[in-house]
């Protein structure tokens, strides 16, 4: 890292062994101005097999076989490009590098969307015979997936136009992004070194300040920029479901989350599930907010109160190496051969470790099939939370490197629904590692205020988003129109629901519900709840297994996209199509409120 740490250094400043090493992708930009090449004049390819694909099973593989190396093609550029735009988003030659291989992946994603509806209609006992044949041997788990589609795929014409609509589908959730991160102006707050401009980023910033005054005055001050501009966001908003429940209904699913739900193969009895047992919970969140009051010493909480921290932050220091050192420590139960790979690729060429200018901030783990499975990160030496980002990007990255080592391309790809179990798994095997070893109360009540936080954040408030989610788009569905006052009054409610009678709720409070980005892709927060639910029951599991767990864990891991999520996870030893690791989650929640009560 470069020398002077008191100005971000720009990306030439940064020593080589500190970024990642993206030469397993391409070596250079050169080399993957040829790989683009190679990817331009394979693609028009693709029309070739346009109209052969029922003739036989080895017509069928052959476009299969092309379609899987174009695909890894595809990816290998695609990710590499991606890449080194997040180095320094400001650089124009990686933003056009970029563009350039999105407008050929678009054209060759136009190219083949003759593709599905012609599997499709290929005869139910035709289709038996190919999949029965072993020349599709090695293509019959994508297929059978496919194959679930077909109710809902529509004809060739029809899938040719829904295509041509998707970018221009866009323009609602690209509204709603120009509006609230561009166009609007929520002004500057005063603190004690001057004029602090107040911008959707440092709004959270301003809600865990010490001084409540402060909370109380950027909380009004934001809201009110929000409610100046609340009809449009509700049309946008609007938009959005109307969208949904349109692309629901023109393929045939009974409603919009049923449309969302389907790929996953999660039945919506596992949604259903997951909101009634949090709202059979909720004394549970209740009593926390009245143990915060309490410790910060206010009459009445207000919803401006529920982030600043209770506990100071604590001062630790770990150098990179010595919080890599740690988290493989911490993950010990999973075996050697998982820390001995954890460890080579986070001191080797997986992470790109610090801050640059222009570099994208927060963290992110980017898994492929040819490259390695890299990690954004932007550590800080004083910042122990940054030891949990490694620990919980390090955990995404294992879940890559497993996949991808144990299987072929065409079903390495995991899931979301799968995805944050194992990052949060890590981040529980850490808590507990560092919670053992922890020397004051001050440090032992820092971390299960952590763990308290992130369930709330994970499990209680993902799990109302997605009941806001699923009440807006079933109003619509029932013809129920979306107004500024409906959605504002059903938002309160899932507010007073989940907060309490300990909160007190502004009345700009509901216009949460008008700015949250989520919603513009409706109906997948829930996995944020259920993979945390997940990752608590399973580390669990590991801890006080041996192993047989441990070895039932790593098969999960090695699953990839080789099966449902839900299957994936019944290898691993938890069954998220009951309530029970939602409920087990809630219960250690209720264990670790006690336990902070009691420090603090």
């Amino acid at each position: 890292m470069a020398k002077n740490k008191l100005e971000i250094p720009s990306r030439d400043e940064i020593n080589n062994e500190d970024k990642w090493d993206l030469s397993k992708l391409y070596e250079s930009p050169e080399a993957w101005e040829e790989g683009l090449k190679e990817y331009e004049a394979k693609y028009p390819k693709i029309a070739d097999f346009k109209g052969t694909l029922g003739n036989s099973a080895a017509a069928l593989r052959d476009c299969l076989v092309f379609m899987n190396d174009l695909e890894q093609l595809d990816e290998r550029i695609g990710y590499y490009a991606h890449l080194r735009t997040n180095e320094d988003e400001g650089n124009s030659s990686h933003k056009e590098r970029f563009a350039r291989y999105m407008s050929a992946a678009a054209q060759a994603g136009a190219l083949g969307s003759y593709q599905t509806p012609e599997i499709q209609a290929i005869p139910d006992e035709t289709m038996k015979s190919f999949l029965e044949s072993d020349e599709l041997a090695e293509f019959r788990i994508i297929l059978e997936k496919m194959l679930r589609f077909k109710p809902h795929i529509l004809s060739e014409k029809e899938e040719r136009l829904l295509a041509l609509q998707a970018e221009s589908s866009q323009a609602v959730s690209q509204g709603f992004s120009a509006l609230t991160n561009v166009d609007m102006n929520f002004g500057t707050i005063k603190m004690e070194q001057g004029e602090v401009p107040l911008t959707q980023s440092t709004f959270s910033v301003f809600l865990i300040n010490s001084d409540r005054e402060i909370r109380k005055k950027a909380y009004h001050q934001f809201y009110d920029n929000f409610e100046g501009h609340k009809n449009t966001l509700a049309a946008l908003y609007n938009g959005s479901v109307q969208q949904d429940i349109y692309r629901s209904r023109i393929r045939g699913y009974s409603s919009a989350r049923a449309k969302a739900l389907f790929p996953d193969k999660v039945s919506e009895e596992v949604y259903d599930n997951l909101v009634s047992t949090i709202g059979k919970n909720l004394p549970k969140l209740h009593k926390y907010y009245e143990v915060r009051r309490k410790v910060l010493g206010i009459d009445k909480l207000s919803h401006y109160d529920v982030y600043v921290p209770m506990i100071k932050d604590i001062q630790v220091k770990h150098t990179y190496d010595e919080a890599v050192d740690v988290i493989v420590r911490a993950t010990a139960p999973l075996g050697e051969e998982y820390t001995r790979k954890l460890k080579e690729g986070l001191i080797g060429t997986w992470v790109d470790k610090y801050e640059n200018k222009g570099k994208r901030s927060g963290a992110f783990s980017a898994g492929s099939f040819v490259g390695e499975p890299y990690i954004l990160m932007n550590f800080k030496e004083d910042v122990l939370r940054d030891v949990f980002t490694l620990a919980h990007e390090g955990g995404h990255s294992m879940h890559s490197w497993y996949s991808a080592s144990s299987n072929p391309f065409q079903h390495y790809n995991y899931t979301i629904f799968e995805a944050e179990v194992a990052s949060t798994f890590n981040e529980q095997l850490l808590a507990k590692y560092l919670l053992e070893r922890a020397e004051t109360k001050e440090m032992k009540a820092y971390l299960i205020g952590k763990q308290v936080d992130d369930i709330i954040a994970t499990i209680f408030r993902q799990t109302m988003f997605a009941e806001f989610e699923h009440i807006s788009h079933k109003m619509v569905e029932e013809g129920q129109p979306l107004t500024v006052d409906s959605l504002r009054k059903t938002y309160r409610e899932l507010l007073e629901k989940y907060f309490g009678p300990e909160v007190d709720l502004p009345e700009q409070a509901d216009l949460e519900g008008l700015r949250i980005p989520h919603f513009y892709r409706a109906f997948y927060v829930y996995k944020y709840a259920t993979g945390l639910s997940a990752a608590v029951t399973l580390a669990e599991r590991v801890l006080n297994g041996g192993d047989t767990e441990r070895e039932e864990y790593l098969s999960f891991l090695k699953s990839g996209g080789s099966r449902y999520p839900l299957e994936s996870l019944k290898l691993a030893g938890v069954d998220m199509g009951s309530p029970e690791p939602v409920q087990k989650a809630l219960d250690k929640f209720e264990k670790l409120t006690k336990e902070l009560a009691g420090l603090l």
